[in-house]
């Protein structure tokens, strides 16, 4: 093979990187489109013992989940992107009486955020090497995004089950380009966990059940954002808190957190009253203003009626001598 034909994929990969850097993202790794034995096997097991919780969705599609070949006909490549949410207004209160919003739900859907983005890369990979062929990912399909940003070097996948930059933390989104050409993989993240559990050990609910495993079950992202209906046990109510949607506390106590990266996407700015809003203020929400508060954020998957059930708990673990009292 010709020199250059060689240095081509190396130099398509040099500028894709410098192009997602200018497009405002954090990271971008590539790997190889490969069937995913080992992580399926885990996989298999997770969902054989039901920790998934209510969420079915997760059982299908498997072969397409391990293997982006039958998402992609022809891919080749995975291409990962790092997107940073993090945005120094973006704080939940640690006041027991204002009702706390994950920090990734501030804004505007990352969904339609980031594929905007991601399209835009894709484009410049297309006028950098001709015809390409491939599709965008960003929690849209059977994409296994934490192990794919891991076998790209982005990071590895933490104890508490979510990806961990060494140069930029946790705070960030994760999104994929399945394409049909052939680029120079990159090595393979290595973990920096080491012998800290301080993840393990802040989870009011014990939702990690062991490193590198959360029961969805008692996880309290999954039952203030999945779980349909008011049948949640007493004791998962009290390990609520005051968090109305989502929870950030493993990511909170991380000590790789110490080298995030704000972000510079405008859009994940956050809205007013998200974080400054008291339960009683969000208890008196009427569906009308809900829907206005919500449109095109991620708050809106919880629904109108999970959302003040899960406002509702959060109030009762104020008041001493109900359910949800500590």
């Amino acid at each position: 093979m010709p020199d250059a034909a060689r240095e081509l994929p190396d130099r398509l990969k040099t500028a894709l990187k410098k192009h997602a850097e200018r497009l405002g993202f954090e990271a971008c790794g590539v790997a190889r489109a490969v069937k995913l034995d080992a992580e399926a096997a885990h996989l298999e097991e997770w969902l054989s013992s039901g920790r998934h919780a209510s969420m079915n969705w997760m059982t299908g599609h498997f072969e397409k989940r391990i293997d982006p070949r039958r998402l992609v006909p022809g891919a080749r490549t995975v291409i990962s992107v790092l997107h940073s949410y993090l945005h120094e207004d973006a704080v939940p209160p640690s006041d027991p009486t204002m009702g706390r919003i994950s920090r990734y739900a501030s804004g505007d859907d990352y969904h339609f955020v980031m594929k905007e983005r991601l399209f835009e890369l894709f484009e410049c990979l297309r006028e950098d090497a001709g015809a390409v062929e491939g599709r965008a990912f960003v929690d849209s399909a059977p994409v296994m995004d934490k192990v794919w940003a891991q076998r790209s070097g982005l990071g590895w996948i933490g104890k508490h089950t979510n990806l961990i930059s060494r140069d930029a933390g946790s705070w960030f989104f994760i999104g994929e380009l399945i394409v049909d050409i052939e680029l120079p993989p990159d090595d393979p993240a290595t973990d920096y966990c080491g012998s800290c559990t301080r993840c393990l050990d802040a989870c009011p609910t014990d939702a990690i059940f062991q490193p590198y495993s959360v029961d969805a079950t008692k996880c309290i992202s999954y039952t203030t954002i999945e779980h349909r209906g008011d049948d949640i046990p007493p004791d998962m109510r009290r390990g609520h808190g005051n968090w109305i949607f989502g929870c950030d506390i493993c990511q909170e106590v991380c000590p790789w957190n110490k080298f995030s990266r704000t972000t510079r996407e405008p859009r994940y700015a956050p809205r007013p009253g998200m974080h400054t809003t008291t339960l009683e203020e969000w208890d008196e929400m009427d569906l009308d203003a809900f829907r206005e508060q919500f449109r095109k954020n991620p708050v809106k998957r919880t629904k109108y009626e999970g959302f003040k059930r899960n406002v509702r708990y959060a109030m009762e673990n104020l008041r001493p001598g109900t359910e949800g009292t500590p």
